[in-house]
């Protein structure tokens, strides 16, 4: 099944009926019976002389509805980062180049307050169409495919949103709504009920491109276009609550086979892949998270799109992400296919240019003279002081009323601090972001069990959370939350995700896992080094040494009670870290417990943290937002304080002396937090790192960590 969009359809986005029927696939696809040759349509004599022409291909990846340059957690403009501002490089690109493409790479629907306002707080109706989606409207996409996070809201949603027609279980596939405004496909996720792809699994795009002839006159000739959309496995486990029973995720590399050869069949001059994950060098495998080293290993593939981990490529930088074989940063090809991934949240946007021979029957692309880059919307002057392009009006006041309306809601007034919270040095040991929303889990978690599940009356109770914002996306990325008063806004900031709240029993031993999967934050320090060590395993906030992994702070779980006490030994090697791991200062083994969590760790991370082939007890899958369960803890306890929900400390680094000095990155101007939380062994190094990102160089003295 594909379904072909003719190009006065696609540019200027489909009727709401039409669209509707788009994604539901049920527009009958055209194979090349229904094109045979006709000698009414034989082009004009013209076509069949040379000619050459250029193609070039415009990615946005990951944009999580920052439709605009604005931090809704800071009530700020952040002109680092906004659709609003990567309009202004499409509309530079189309300006420069004569023939574009525009596709979205998913993972753009969910992200920011203004997301969970139209989705939770507000809902649009069907007639609605989703402010991100009007803001790209602005600029007229092509097609699209869909992110891991189009899921987080559920089908119901997801099927207003796309304009209806989703034949899945609990979904009304009649419905005709506002949808994106352009094609979406779809080829490795099947709904159970009609046993089809849940969307279109590729799409042909029906252009006309401007061409030179050998004699230099201008002609315009025809092109046809494939795209294949695919999303991560992690949907199924993700969100699990809203797709299990009601679709399948398959293997990504051979569903992406099999289109790229219909798609050919059909007539598909070039054939380009939307793949919402990244590159990973692991073996292959149907669950792969980030399989882009292998999908561009497929014949046919003409240009990838990557995205789903937030990196640069290609990167032309000191030190890519990415230098597996077969990835060349120089090129911008992956296994010689030119590939792009633009960032994330508005940042950057993928430019594959494409040099085409049109030998009077079929294109050829001029791989030599073929250019793939991502352009940013941030550069450098001559005195080194960043700029960023502006920002595109029409693209702003396309959201202005909805994005107010949200600005409204989260100034909403639930409570007061009397400290700042903040995760600036949670990777160090400050909790004073964490304890509050590991307080109120434990609470909601503690409530349910006394009411609902008697045969756990004994088994303690503990929460568990993680920094969400560690610094990944510049100086400015961590949770930052003032004294004084509370709003919605703030405890949107403490936590960030819309998860649900999930609780799983452990063993003592499980506990430990999870708890050495935690401490993979951090490199293997060597005390008898004189030189430098960077404290942080990622590539942004520190350096991660040849064969490892950069490890996300999102990830980096941690308790902050009193009631549970260890150490993390960072002299060790991982998986060997722990060290006197005690409940009221008795050692932890053979004692079990339940530990307040959410969705994504209770369904998907069982496998990083207790091995593969293993899951987590999952006592309890609520069906509220753990953001929710926050907000309403704080409006039951308005007064919060530093003494009672900032100050409990459950782990601290094992004490010793090192040769060298301990380095990691945190936001410029910041030493006083870490002072306020009794940090006496943090130091700065350097008030800027030179990387224009808003960071400083910070100091650990692991000889006397309290």
């Amino acid at each position: 099944m594909s379904v072909r969009v003719p190009f006065f359809n696609a540019r200027k986005g489909l009727p709401r009926v039409m669209l509707a029927l788009v994604l539901a696939g049920s527009l009958s696809a055209c194979s090349n019976s229904d094109d045979s040759d006709d000698d009414d349509d034989a082009p004009p004599s013209a076509h069949q002389e040379k000619a050459t022409a250029n193609l070039t291909l415009l990615a946005t990846t990951d944009l999580h509805f920052n439709a605009r340059s604005y931090d809704y957690f800071k009530l700020a403009e952040d002109p680092t980062y906004g659709f609003e501002r990567t309009a202004t490089l499409i509309r530079a690109a189309r300006e420069e180049f004569p023939n574009t493409v525009l596709v979205d790479n998913g993972d753009t629907i969910q992200g920011t307050a203004l997301a969970d306002y139209e989705a939770q707080v507000s809902p649009i109706t069907c007639s609605q169409q989703l402010s991100m989606y009007r803001a790209m409207g602005v600029l007229q996409y092509d097609a699209g495919t869909l992110g891991n996070h189009e899921f987080n809201y559920g089908l119901p949603f997801l099927n207003q949103v796309l304009g209806g027609g989703l034949k899945v279980e609990g979904v009304d596939a009649e419905l005709e709504c506002s949808g994106p405004g352009f094609p979406m496909t779809l080829a490795n996720v099947e709904s159970v009920a009609s046993g089809e792809e849940l969307l279109p699994p590729h799409i042909i795009l029906e252009r006309e491109i401007t061409a030179t002839q050998e004699d230099g006159d201008e002609v315009t000739l025809p092109i046809k276009i494939g795209v294949i959309g695919l999303t991560t496995p992690g949907i199924m486990n993700w969100d699990k609550r809203y797709l299990d029973g009601k679709v399948t995720i398959n293997d990504g590399r051979a569903a992406a086979q099999a289109q790229v050869a219909e798609a050919r069949a059909e007539g598909a001059d070039l054939v380009f892949v939307l793949l919402h994950g990244g590159m990973s060098d692991a073996d292959y495998s149907a669950d792969m998270e980030n399989p882009g080293l292998y999908i561009a290993q497929i014949p046919g593939v003409d240009g990838l799109i990557m995205g789903h981990q937030h990196n640069t490529f290609p990167d032309r930088g000191n030190s890519p992400a990415y230098t597996y074989t077969g990835v060349d940063n120089v090129a911008g090809t992956v296994h010689g296919v030119p590939t792009v991934m633009a960032s994330s949240w508005g940042k950057g946007l993928g430019v594959i240019d494409y040099s085409l021979n049109w030998d009077g029957k079929a294109w050829q692309i001029d791989t030599p003279k073929t250019t793939a880059e991502v352009r940013t919307i941030q550069s450098t002057d001559a005195n080194g002081a960043s700029q960023f392009v502006a920002a595109d009006s029409v693209v702003a006041a396309s959201v202005q009323t909805q994005h107010e309306a949200a600005v409204e809601y989260v100034k909403t007034p639930i409570g007061s601090s009397d400290f700042r919270m903040s995760t600036l040095f949670a990777d160090v040991g400050d909790p004073g972001a964490i304890q509050l929303v590991n307080q109120a889990q434990q609470a909601y978690v503690s409530d349910y069990v006394a009411a609902n599940l008697p045969q756990y009356a004994n088994v303690p109770v503990l929460s568990i959370s993680a920094p969400f914002k560690a610094g990944f996306q510049g100086g400015g990325d961590y949770t930052d939350v003032a004294s004084g008063a509370l709003a919605i806004y703030h405890a949107a900031d403490l936590y960030l995700y819309p998860n649900t709240v999930y609780a799983v029993k452990v063993t003592g031993a499980e506990l430990k896992l999870w708890l050495e999967n935690a401490a993979l934050r951090f490199n293997q320090i060597n005390p008898a080094s004189t030189q430098d060590q960077w404290l942080i395993k990622d590539t942004k906030t520190g350096q991660v040494p040849a064969g490892e992994s950069a490890f996300a702070g999102y990830n980096f779980d941690m308790f902050t009670t009193p009631d549970l006490q260890y150490e993390i030994d960072i002299t060790q090697p991982s998986g060997n870290r722990i060290k006197n791991l005690t409940y009221r200062n008795v050692p932890v083994d053979g004692k079990d417990f339940i530990v307040a969590t959410n969705n994504y760790r209770a369904e998907s991370s069982a496998r990083y943290i207790l091995g593969d082939g293993n899951e987590f007890d999952i006592v309890y899958a609520s069906p509220d937002t753990n953001r929710d369960v926050v907000i309403n803890y704080i409006k039951e306890n308005p007064q919060i304080t530093r003494m009672a929900n900032g100050a409990a400390r459950s782990w601290r680094f094992t004490p010793v002396n090192t040769a060298g000095a301990v380095l990691f990155k945190s936001g410029k101007d910041s030493l006083s937090v870490a002072q306020a939380a009794r940090l006496t062994e943090i130091s700065l190094v350097s008030a800027d790192d030179g990387s224009g990102e808003g960071r400083a160089v910070y100091r650990i003295d692991l000889s006397s960590t309290n």
